[in-house]
């Protein structure tokens, strides 16, 4: 069953097909390993190269379909690529440690892009919330926006809370299970990409 929630134009989520291959680069002969404070910490700086030239060299692009490709792969390769996207078959996957400047940098007019993916490798900040929140607001980004990597039922409601509309749950978790959590709460008091905060909801006079 597919794992890929996406909310309707009323705003309704719905369990869907996925329509969308995502493009993964070969694993590296080696990778960087960090220690912070005597313990391994898996983590990406801002700006850190996620992919090496032979990674991104021997990544396997599938000649027909919708595909998902990473940044640093479509920075690298773009002239391949240049006719599926005016076609309308190119997503392009965002890292967390990845910059929404640096994807203006390659389309200048984001929303030539069908769907835009932003990618947690391992959920352990709120990077994602705020690049969501910075493609709908700050870059004015219109079309599917979309939440994978590690990604769970405790976490939608803030997702689309930020601007995201659709949402790949991790594979080993239930996406009926987590449709639910879209509607934990009703009245939410901060503001958000779709919505004003409460005080300015209630009319004082």
């Amino acid at each position: 069953m597919s794992n890929l929630i996406r909310l309707n134009a009323d705003g309704v989520a719905e369990i869907v097909e996925d329509q969308w291959l995502r493009v993964i680069p070969p694993a590296a002969a080696e990778e960087t390993v960090r220690k912070q404070a005597g313990k391994v910490v898996m983590f990406k700086l801002t700006g850190e190269t996620a992919y090496t030239p032979e990674q991104i060299a021997n990544t396997v692009i599938p000649a027909t379909g919708n595909i998902l490709v990473p940044l640093p792969v479509w920075q690298v390769r773009k002239d391949e690529l240049q006719a599926r996207l005016a076609a309308g078959e190119v997503g392009i996957i965002l890292a967390t440690h990845e910059s929404v400047e640096a994807l203006q940098a390659e389309f200048p007019d984001l929303n030539a892009l069908p769907l835009i993916a932003v990618f947690v490798e391992r959920f352990a900040d709120g990077r994602i919330f705020t690049l969501g929140n910075w493609l709908r607001t700050r870059f004015g980004y219109k079309n599917e926006l979309r939440a994978i990597g590690d990604v769970l039922r405790d976490q939608l409601f803030f997702h689309k809370r930020s601007g995201f509309n659709s949402f790949l749950v991790r594979a080993d978790r239930s996406a009926q299970e987590a449709i639910a959590s879209l509607n934990d709460f009703s009245q939410p008091y901060q503001g958000a990409v779709n919505d004003v905060p409460v005080w300015r909801r209630v009319n004082r006079t």
